[in-house]
C-alpha cells in the first residue's frame, strides 16, 4: 500500500481553486491505489499565530520519519524554518503560487514570505507546481532544482457549452474578492462603458479580504453600476454551472495567477476570456480564445470590453476557439498520475 499524508490548512471544502485542486487530487490518488491521510492544519495560514505554529510543530513531530508528507503551499510557504524542523519525514511541497506574490502585501511581508518559502522548499525532496509558469518561477527565484520539480496542471473535465443567450450579455467573474483578482479594476472599467448593455455577475467569497471588498463596493457605488452588478457569494458546483451556462464572456483581470482554474473551466464551456496578463494566464488561456490586459489598467480594460461587446462576430469566433482548445486540456486523472509518479520517486529519497 502506497501511503501519503496530505497536510492542508483550513476547511478542505472551502470554495476556492486551490482547495478544489487538493480535494480532487485526494480523490484521484485514492483511485490510483494510494492511501491518502488528510491532515488538517490551522485555518490561520498563511498568517498563522504563534499558537498555530506551535500546534503545527507538535503535529509534525508526531509523524514518523519514514512517512511521505505533502504540504499545501498555503501553509508551507508561511512556516518558519524552526517550526518546519520538527518534521523529520520526507517533505513534498505542493505550490499553487508563491505566497509572496499575493497583491497588497507590505515590503516586509513580501521579504518574510520569500525567505520562509525558500527555506521550506530547500527541505523538500520533491516540489509539485500547478503550472509551467509557477515551476519556472520556483526555479528562478526560490532555488528549486529543475530535476526536483513536477508540473501537475489542474484537470478540467468536459462540460456543457454555455448558451450565452441572456440579454443583456452577462459578464462573469469567478474568484474570491481579493486585491489580487482585480475586481476593483473591472468595476472602474465597467463604469466607463455604462452606455452599453451588459450585466456583471461575481461568484466568489466576499469575506476573504476586507480592504478589497470595501474598495469594490466603493467603486461600484461611485461608478453607478450597482443596478447591473450582482454579488453571488461562493457557489456550489450546480450554482457555478448555472452561471457559466448563461454567461457571454468571462472577465477577471487578475494581477497574478499560479494557474487559474476558473479560466480553464470557462474555456471548457466555450466562453471567451478577458484576463490580466500576470503570472501563468498567458499560458493557461490561448490567445485566439482570450484577450489579455495590463493588470490594474482600467482604461485598457474598458476599451477591450467595449470592442468585444460591440463585436458579436469576434465573441463568437473566440468562443469557438475556446471550445476547441478545451478538448485538449488535461483531466484530473492525468493530474493525479503525475503527482503519483512524483510521490513514488520521492519515497526512494532520504528526508532533507
Amino acid at each position: 500500500m502506497r501511503e501519503v499524508i496530505f497536510a492542508i490548512p483550513g476547511d478542505l471544502n472551502t470554495p476556492t481553486g486551490g482547495y478544489r485542486y487538493d480535494k480532487r487530487v485526494i480523490e484521484e490518488l485514492r483511485a490510483l491505489g494510494w492511501s491518502v491521510q488528510h491532515l488538517q492544519l490551522s485555518s490561520g495560514f498563511p498568517s498563522p499565530s504563534e499558537r498555530a505554529l506551535a500546534e503545527t510543530a507538535k503535529i509534525f513531530s508526531g509523524i514518523s520519519a519514514d512517512a511521505l508528507v505533502m504540504v499545501d503551499g498555503l501553509a508551507l510557504g508561511a512556516i518558519p524554518l524552526q517550526t518546519l524542523k520538527s518534521l523529520k519525514a520526507r517533505l513534498i511541497a505542493l505550490c499553487h503560487h508563491p505566497l509572496a506574490f499575493e497583491t497588497g502585501l507590505t515590503t516586509d511581508r513580501i521579504d518574510y514570505l520569500h525567505r520562509t518559502e525558500r527555506e521550506a522548499l530547500s527541505r523538500a525532496v520533491a516540489t509539485i507546481a500547478t503550472s509551467r509558469s509557477t515551476a519556472a518561477l520556483l526555479a528562478r527565484e526560490f532555488n528549486v532544482a529543475p530535476e526536483e520539480l513536477t508540473v501537475a496542471e489542474p484537470g478540467t473535465e468536459p462540460a456543457p457549452r454555455a448558451k450565452g443567450d441572456v440579454f443583456p450579455p452577462r459578464l462573469l467573474s469567478v474568484g474570491a474578492i481579493t486585491r489580487r483578482k482585480g475586481h476593483d479594476t473591472l468595476a472602474i472599467a465597467l463604469s466607463k462603458i455604462r452606455d452599453l448593455n451588459w450585466e456583471w455577475r461575481i461568484a466568489g467569497s466576499t469575506d476573504r479580504d476586507t480592504i478589497a471588498m470595501q474598495t469594490l463596493e466603493k467603486n461600484i457605488a461611485e461608478g453607478r453600476i450597482a443596478q447591473r452588478t450582482t454579488l453571488l457569494g461562493p457557489l456550489d458546483d450546480a450554482g457555478l454551472e448555472r452561471e457559466y451556462s448563461s454567461a457571454s464572456l468571462f472577465v477577471l483581470p487578475s494581477h497574478f495567477e499560479g494557474y487559474g482554474m476558473a479560466f480553464t473551466e470557462a474555456l471548457a464551456r466555450g466562453l471567451p476570456v478577458v484576463a490580466g496578463s500576470g503570472g501563468a494566464l498567458v499560458e493557461t488561456v490561448p490567445r485566439d480564445a482570450g484577450v489579455f490586459v495590463t493588470p490594474g489598467n482600467a482604461g485598457e480594460l474598458a476599451l477591450t470590453l467595449r470592442r468585444l461587446l460591440t463585436s458579436p462576430a469576434e465573441i463568437a469566433k473566440r468562443a469557438d476557439a475556446a471550445w476547441e482548445y478545451a478538448k485538449k486540456l488535461p483531466r484530473w486523472n492525468d493530474t493525479a498520475r503525475l503527482i503519483s509518479d512524483a510521490l513514488a520517486h520521492a519515497s526512494t529519497k532520504a528526508a532533507a
